[in-house]
């Protein structure tokens, strides 16, 4: 007697695919859609779980595009501070898709908002990246200046991509409505003033979730139509919730809602593949310690054994 799980792969069976399996390979986890190769442009973007990508394709030798490298004769930690060399470019981190949805219109419009920017006492902000100029500028003018050129740099950046490495971080942000436009940051963190008759909390949905990213391939695919998108989840939990529920299961909505979106339109789209790097670290079948004391960091064992999965599963060596 037979039923349509009699004779189905290894993988297929938690005993066999999880409990035996050799947790150092995770065999056939990871089934790529489409190769990744040395001669291969990639970028990369998202929350901070995205920087451990790029540095370890980077350190491999895969050509990881930088489209705003530091200034010659800046050092390393100054580097570092003003968002250079983190990701593809100087977005700072980028956390819902809503968010990277918003900076790929404005990158193929060359739309700059005025009144999308910060001020603290004499210094401007870019209300939509705060963090990369943490001094801020001098004049609203010259505010207005650099996000031109990064916007310019992200277009370019996007016409010679190959891979567009997205990594998903929070279903949870802040909305000017004044401005219709989803926030970096809550206002009032690093700079401006929180106005709750014009900043509003967002938690988006599911639904919310796969249009936007239906929408950012969309925008990929009219400035580069053989642009891949490969799309990643992180496993940091938030570090606060405004949703009024305990932040573990914020965490586990937030989690949950990007993981399924991210599996429903890779499902979609034979260009658009996912990497579980989420699974890799959460799963409580691990035989490492993922997380450092404070939960929240992974530990650099746990980050070398995803992308050691990652390396194995797309032939890079």
């Amino acid at each position: 007697m037979t039923s349509p799980y009699s004779n189905l792969a290894d993988d297929a069976y938690w005993r066999t695919g999880v409990v035996d399996t050799d947790k150092t390979l995770w065999l056939d986890l990871c089934k790529p859609k489409f190769p990744i190769t040395a001669e291969m442009a990639i970028a990369t973007a998202g929350s901070c779980f995205a920087q451990y990508i790029g540095r370890t394709l980077k350190g491999q030798g895969m050509t990881v595009l930088d489209a705003e490298p530091a200034p010659a004769g800046l050092s390393e930690d100054d580097a570092k501070r003003l968002s250079y060399g983190i990701y593809s470019a100087r977005y700072g981190n980028i956390y819902t898709p809503r968010q990277l949805r918003e900076l790929l219109n404005d990158a193929a419009h060359d739309c700059v908002h005025a009144d999308l920017f910060w001020q603290k006492e004499s210094r401007f902000f870019d209300a939509l990246r705060p963090g990369v100029e943490p001094d801020g500028f001098d004049s609203l003018s010259a505010a207005m200046d650099q996000r031109r050129t990064h916007l310019a740099c992200v277009r370019q950046l996007l016409i010679d991509t190959d891979i567009f490495v997205f990594t998903l971080g929070l279903t949870e942000a802040w909305m000017d409505d004044q401005a219709g436009r989803v926030m970096a940051l809550a206002p009032g963190v690093i700079a401006g003033d929180y106005d709750p008759a014009r900043y509003r909390f967002r938690n988006f949905t599911f639904d919310e979730l796969v249009e936007d990213l239906d929408a950012i391939y969309s925008a990929l695919k009219t400035i580069n139509p053989d642009i891949k998108l490969l799309l990643t989840v992180s496993p940091v939990p938030l570090t606060a919730t405004a949703s009024n529920d305990h932040v573990l299961a914020a965490t586990t909505y937030s989690k949950s809602a990007l993981r399924a979106a991210a599996g429903e339109i890779s499902n979609t789209y034979s260009a658009i593949d996912y990497f579980p790097s989420y699974e890799l670290v959460t799963t409580w079948a691990q035989d490492i310690p993922a997380f450092e004391a404070n939960l929240r960091s992974v530990t650099p064992k746990m980050v070398a054994r995803v992308m050691s999965v990652f390396s194995r599963a797309h032939n890079i060596t």
